[in-house]
C-alpha cells in the first residue's frame, strides 16, 4: 500500500465515524486526536480495524498535529483529510493512480462537489481564466483534502508549526511555489466537505471565538512572513479598528458578538506584538 490517510481531530466524536466509514478498509488510517481522550481512542480503534489513533495529550493545532501524522506514515503518499470531509468509493484510488502517472508533484487535490467556492486558487490572479477539463496545475489547495508526495517536502519540512489554525496550508503551498514544486487538481477525484462541523454542537461558541482569534493572528503572521511587515499592516489595520468599534457597539447589546470581536482584536494585537499563537479553547 502506497497511501496512508491522516485525520486530525479535536472533539470530533459526532462526525468521525461517518468519515472513517467512507474509507476502504485496505487503507491504513492514522487519527491524530488533539487531546488525551482515551475513550475516543479505544472506541474508534475497536470499530475500525485499519485505524491507529494517536493522542497528543493537548491541543497542538492543525499543522503540528498533521506533521506528527506525516512523519509517522511509512508510505510514499499521504492523504490528509478533515473529519468533516467525505470521500467517495474511488476518490483515493483515483488520486493514487494519478500520482503514479504524474510522478513529479508535491500535492494533489480532489474536487469538491457541494460548495460554490473552489478548493483551489492562484496567487497570480491572471491565471484564473481557464476551464476545468482535465488534470491541471494550481498554486494552492485548501487543507481539508491534500494528497502529499512525501519526498517533495524534505526541503520545506511540512507545515509551519508557529501557525495553530488558518492559512497553514496556504503558507505550505506558497513555500512550494518558491521552489517550483507542482500542485495539481484532479477533477476525476471527488469529495464532499460538510464544513464547519468538525466538533460537537455544544462546543460551537467556544470554537467560534477560537476561530476568530486565530484567523486574525494567522492573517497578519502569514502576510508578514511572505510580503513584509508594512504590507501585513496595510492588509489588516482596518480589521483592527473595526474590531474596536464593534466591541464598543456590542458590549451592552450582544454578548456573543462582543466576545467574537474581542477575540479578533486580541488575536490581531498579539500578532502585531510578535506574540505566539497562544489562544486555546477549553483551557
Amino acid at each position: 500500500m502506497k497511501v496512508t490517510i491522516i485525520i486530525v481531530t479535536f472533539r470530533s466524536e459526532n462526525i468521525i465515524n461517518r468519515c472513517l466509514s467512507k474509507i476502504n478498509k485496505s487503507y491504513p488510517v492514522i487519527v491524530i486526536e488533539n487531546s488525551d481522550n482515551e475513550n475516543f481512542k479505544k472506541k474508534i480503534e475497536s470499530q475500525f480495524s485499519n485505524v491507529q489513533c494517536i493522542l497528543t495529550g493537548k491541543n497542538l493545532g492543525f499543522g503540528k498535529a498533521n506533521n506528527i501524522g506525516l512523519r509517522l506514515a511509512k508510505t510514499e503518499y499521504v492523504f490528509l483529510l478533515n473529519p468533516d470531509a467525505l470521500v467517495f468509493e474511488d476518490t483515493i484510488e483515483v488520486l493514487n493512480s494519478n500520482a503514479e502517472h504524474i510522478k513529479d508533484f508535491a500535492l494533489l487535490a480532489p474536487t469538491i462537489i457541494n460548495e460554490n467556492r473552489p478548493n483551489y486558487g492562484f496567487f497570480n490572479k491572471k491565471k484564473n481564466d481557464f476551464k476545468i477539463t482535465n488534470i491541471f496545475e494550481v498554486d494552492y489547495i485548501k487543507g481539508f483534502a491534500m494528497f502529499f508526495n512525501k519526498k517533495k517536502f524534505l526541503e520545506i519540512n511540512f507545515f509551519d508549526e508557529n501557525i495553530f489554525l488558518y492559512l497553514e496550508e496556504i503558507d505550505l503551498c506558497k513555500r512550494l511555489n518558491y521552489i517550483n514544486e507542482k500542485i495539481y487538481l484532479i477533477p476525476q477525484a471527488k469529495i464532499q466537505h460538510l464544513g464547519g462541523t468538525s466538533h460537537g454542537e455544544e462546543f460551537s461558541l467556544e470554537m467560534e471565538i477560537s476561530r476568530n482569534w486565530h484567523w486574525m493572528w494567522s492573517n497578519f503572521y502569514y502576510n508578514k512572513k511572505h510580503f513584509g511587515k508594512f504590507e501585513a499592516y496595510k492588509i489588516t489595520v482596518l480589521f483592527f479598528f473595526k474590531s474596536i468599534l464593534k466591541m464598543s457597539f456590542y458590549l451592552f447589546y450582544n454578548k456573543k458578538k462582543f466576545f467574537i470581536y474581542k477575540a479578533r482584536f486580541s488575536g490581531l494585537l498579539n500578532s502585531y506584538l510578535g506574540n505566539k499563537s497562544f489562544y486555546r479553547p477549553f483551557k
